[in-house]
């Protein structure tokens, strides 16, 4: 087991200072509300990801060897800690960390050198297929795949398909034996975005990003398209999600800590009875709670990222006790950032509509707190 205090080295201090100066100047909140008519085929910028890639964070996790830079998931949660701020809109944590880390660590050679590279540009991304109801369950897979020759045939649904418009590359989960909420019998498929038999619907999101029903009617997939092996999937699976389920709650606290910081900023300047509301105890009151919530669950991701950076065996249930105090820390600083800013945090003009729309959907992305609750009592053995 690793010291558990992150502190950032010199370099990924720069990263940190680079990614929020880039965030402010380039991604204002404001863009988010243009992605309720705009950049409709992809939930996301184009433009605005390509610079991201550009700055290289589309290889912090690509290995050395395939051309990237091999910097560890801490680095990438800095990156996705400052976009969170700012709600911005990208598919860095489903391609850049779910997908990235599915080739790097289950891939074959030929699968790396085909895909990693064309990540690590740019240029194209790729998203995960793994829901199929509304409530998270990885070993849940009813959709199937079965052999034809050499190849496979993907029959079924998936929903949501978080930034599915316009991506070179699905990891399709798909069940080759057994029955769903079965360990066994789970696979990893690559599938190219433009495969034959599957036909696509866009979603409504609150949060104004873009999410896919996919239809999967005789999908066929050749022989080189296993990620990983036949039946075996779970915990590959359950590997590359605690990965990325660290990651997105980094990008939460970032979310949580602006929107703590816009209230209290609020509370300054807000004036009642010829004073600022926040010298109303009270108040005070519910902002000091708020506050150490937050660096509770601060704590808990930086601990997560670290003992994945570290290989260490806990990562599972540092990863669920991350990702459920994250989501509790924001769904409760959003909730306050509305009833505190008083009838103007009720209009959509103002931001805070935006955080609470996102704290639900980064919730229930990967598995909400009841989802990570439960399975850190089982990994802890309560």
């Amino acid at each position: 087991m690793t010291d558990r205090a992150f502190v950032p080295n010199e370099e990924q201090a720069m990263l940190r200072e680079s990614a929020l100066g880039w965030v402010r100047e380039n991604a204002p909140i404001s863009d988010l509300r243009k992605l309720r008519t705009d950049n409709l085929e992809t939930g996301f910028d184009p433009d605005l990801f390509a610079e991201m890639a550009e700055m290289g964070w589309t290889g912090i996790l690509v290995p050395e060897d395939h051309g990237g830079f091999g910097f560890g998931h801490a680095s990438m949660g800095l990156v996705a800690e400052q976009m969170g701020r700012n709600l911005v809109a990208s598919p860095l944590i489903g391609s850049a960390v779910a997908a990235t880390d599915a080739l790097a660590l289950f891939g074959t050679e030929e699968q790396k050198a085909e895909w990693l590279p064309r990540l690590l540009s740019g240029e194209i991304h790729a998203a995960i297929a793994l829901e199929e109801t509304i409530a998270h369950n990885p070993a849940g897979v009813a959709l199937t795949a079965c052999r034809e020759g050499d190849g496979w045939i993907l029959e079924g649904h998936k929903q949501p398909v978080f930034d599915f418009g316009k991506a070179g590359l699905v990891i399709v989960v798909a069940r080759t034996s057994g029955a769903p909420g079965d360990a066994e019998g789970v696979t990893l498929f690559l599938c190219p975005g433009d495969a034959g038999g599957i036909s696509a619907r866009r979603l409504t999101q609150v949060d104004s990003r873009g999410a896919w029903a996919l239809a999967f009617d005789g999908c066929a997939l050749g022989a080189g398209s296993i990620l990983g092996e036949v039946d075996k999937g779970l915990p590959a699976l359950e590997t590359v999600l605690d990965r990325a389920r660290a990651v997105l709650a980094a990008e939460m606290i970032g979310s949580t800590t602006q929107a703590f910081e816009t209230t209290i900023e609020y509370l300054k300047t807000r004036v009642q009875f010829d004073q600022p509301i926040g010298s109303f105890q009270a108040l005070q009151h519910r902002a000091a709670e708020l506050l150490s919530e937050i660096e509770l669950a601060r704590s808990a991701v930086w601990a997560a990222l670290a003992a994945i950076d570290a290989g260490d065996d806990d990562v599972p249930q540092l990863t669920s006790l991350a990702k459920a105090l994250a989501g509790k820390a924001f769904r409760r600083a959003a909730q306050e950032m509305v009833q505190l800013h008083g009838g103007i945090g009720m209009t959509d003009e103002h931001d805070s509509g935006l955080y609470l729309k996102r704290a639900h959907v980064t919730d229930m992305t990967f598995g909400s707190v009841a989802f990570h609750r439960d399975r850190y009592a089982r990994l802890a053995g309560i």
